[in-house]
């Protein structure tokens, strides 16, 4: 699987999918995928880690402060501690994924 020449799928292509497998309209799948993101939004905002089984968790990752370099001038650039989402696939997704 060449990563460079992978298929990009957009929101409204997922919409799309989920609409002709659930037999609701595009609309409805639309105002249906906006409300699970916001609510992932949401939880991981409060502070929490979301758990989906079968297919992955959403966890909340704490990043050091550092310095890093300006690449154009070579300046260090101060980053400070922050907070970031971060996505680990279950086992049972990562089966689906092909390998090489």
């Amino acid at each position: 699987m060449d990563l460079e020449t992978t298929k990009l799928v957009t929101k409204a292509d997922l919409v799309e999918r989920v609409a002709e497998m659930t037999g609701f309209t595009k609309t409805e799948t639309a105002v249906i995928c906006e409300s699970f993101l916001a609510a992932i939004k949401e939880v991981m905002a409060e502070g929490a880690n979301i758990e989906i089984r079968r297919f992955g968790t959403f966890k909340l990752k704490a990043r050091r402060p550092r310095i890093a370099r300006n690449p154009r001038t070579g300046d260090p650039v101060p980053i400070t501690e922050r907070v970031i989402p971060v996505f680990k696939p279950s086992k049972a997704f990562k089966i689906i994924i092909p390998q090489e």
